[in-house]
Parts: C-alpha cells; structure tokens; sequence
C-alpha cells in the first residue's frame, strides 16, 4: 500500500503562488511516476501535472503549462506542484496519485492506483 498525503493548500489572490506537497508514507514511491489531478464543484476530476519516476518527464494540462512546475525528490519520497499565477479558475481540490506501472505520461484518473485526501486551493479574484 502508499499513503499520499498532501499539504500546502490554501487561499491565495488571483496572481499569487501557492506550492503543493505530496508525501508518501509507508511504503517508496520511488519508482512510481506521480501526478497531480484537480476537482471543482461540479465538475470531474482533470490531470494538473505529471512526472516520471526519475523526474527526467513531465507533463501539463494545457490550462497550466507554463505556470505550474511538478517536480520530485526521491530521497525524501515527496512531488511537489509549484503554482504561480494562479487564476480564479484554478480553485478546487488537489489530489496527487501515484501510478504504479506507468511511464508518468497517465492523464486519466483511472490510471492511478492510489490517491491522497486532497487539499483545498482557494483563488480569489
């Protein structure tokens, strides 16, 4: 089993960064390639970002790219998801989710095995 906890959410002002923290525990996510999904009210689970084992890919939404940088530290078994100009349309919950057996090109939420509890990103405008 890996446990993914995240952290760093919050409310921040159009503009503004926030840096999202995800955690494994228990067990490495070492090898694992991990992503980052968001949910709004309403609306379905969307990939955000992800990274491959190694950290040598990563890939964005078309929303984020060029704002948002996903980034890994095996050493301390941890994904970061570094937001800059954030906009009012970036407000949901934040998941990461670690993928078990793929390349770290995954965008489906159905490709990811385990999932954190999520924090929440508050953009006011």
């Amino acid at each position: 089993q890996v446990q993914l906890v995240e952290s760093g959410g919050g409310l921040v002002q159009a503009g503004g960064s926030l840096r999202l923290s995800c955690a494994a525990l228990r067990r490495t996510n070492s090898r694992y390639a991990m992503g980052w999904f968001r949910q709004a009210p309403g609306k379905e689970r969307e990939f955000v970002a992800a990274i491959n084992w190694n950290g040598g890919s990563t890939y964005y939404a078309d929303s984020v790219r060029g704002r948002f940088t996903i980034s890994r530290d095996n050493a301390k078994n941890t994904v970061l998801l570094q937001m800059n100009s954030l906009k009012f349309e970036d407000t949901a919950v934040y998941y990461c989710a670690a993928d078990t057996w793929g390349s770290g090109s995954a965008k489906k939420p159905t490709d990811y095995e385990y999932w954190g509890q999520g924090t929440q990103v508050t953009v006011s405008s």
